[in-house]
């Protein structure tokens, strides 16, 4: 595999050219034996379920097929920097803009399909945290409440854990959330992962520290440790990590549904794994 990914990365084969702008430019390769790098200047990448892959530049977000196609490009310059996204729905992703508050989001084409959520509009003026919830709601975690808030699809508050400092009797300092398949995995990364259920109620915390992100994939947990792509069952509490192609110059890693994305400084590569 080693061997695929120096053919992958260094040597020749098709290569696409996809320039939009001063801030952000890619350049697609792939291998005879399925492998796909993206070569671009990028903050972070991200993989929806089916493949498709985001890259993330300052206010520019890029979206490449799962052939590795450039497909489509989005920016909104009123709304400044994108702070993060989510692709959890890859028919509706949500875009969050920390520092204006407001969150956006957008069809399978990069297309706006909804107005514009101010957070400070619903009473909610610290958001730190935002991600997509089941039947098109939303999460925020308010920093100032210390307090998972949820929104249904008319922006209305359905669900809110109350203080959670409080509650978990801890002293958290969330950086990342996801929800799947009914619950939402908050992860605190000197303290380990909260789970809630979607009306609030907490569920559990897992014991897995010092992580930025991860995914979920029913009882699994797939993060990057040390080079390798790690995963854990949070039910049976069993580890098992394996190496990744490049793993020790790699920054980051992505698992879903049995495709591998590593992200290098100037590069994104993906394959089976």
């Amino acid at each position: 595999m080693n061997n695929r990914l120096n053919i992958l990365f260094n040597a020749g084969g098709r290569g696409l050219l996809l320039c939009f702008s001063v801030l952000f430019c890619g350049f697609i390769r792939q291998s005879d034996g399925g492998l796909i790098t993206i070569k671009a200047r990028y903050d972070v990448a991200y993989m929806d379920n089916i493949g498709n892959s985001y890259l993330l530049k300052d206010d520019e977000l890029m979206k490449y097929l799962a052939s590795g196609k450039f497909f489509a490009r989005y920016s909104n310059l009123k709304l400044g920097t994108i702070t993060t996204i989510d692709v959890t729905n890859p028919l509706k992703l949500l875009i969050y803009y920390r520092d204006f508050q407001k969150i956006l989001f957008l069809d399978n084409q990069l297309s706006e399909n909804s107005d514009v959520v101010a957070l400070e509009k619903l009473g909610y003026e610290q958001v730190e945290l935002v991600c997509a919830g089941a039947n098109n709601s939303f999460w925020v975690y308010d920093k100032r409440n210390n307090e998972l808030v949820r929104f249904n699809e008319s922006s209305k508050k359905i669900a809110a854990t109350g203080n959670l400092k409080q509650i978990l009797q801890a002293n958290i300092t969330p950086n990342y959330m996801i929800e799947h398949n009914g619950f939402l995995y908050l992860n605190s990364p000197e303290t380990g992962i909260y789970v809630f259920d979607i009306f609030g109620a907490f569920s559990k915390v897992i014991s897995l520290k010092g992580l930025k992100q991860f995914q979920v994939s029913d009882d699994i947990i797939y993060y990057k440790k040390d080079g390798n792509l790690c995963s854990y069952n949070h039910r049976l509490f069993e580890e098992a990590c394996k190496e990744v192609p490049n793993g020790k110059i790699v920054r980051d890693v992505r698992y879903v549904n049995g495709r591998l994305m590593s992200a290098f400084q100037d590069s994104v590569g993906i394959q089976k794994f």
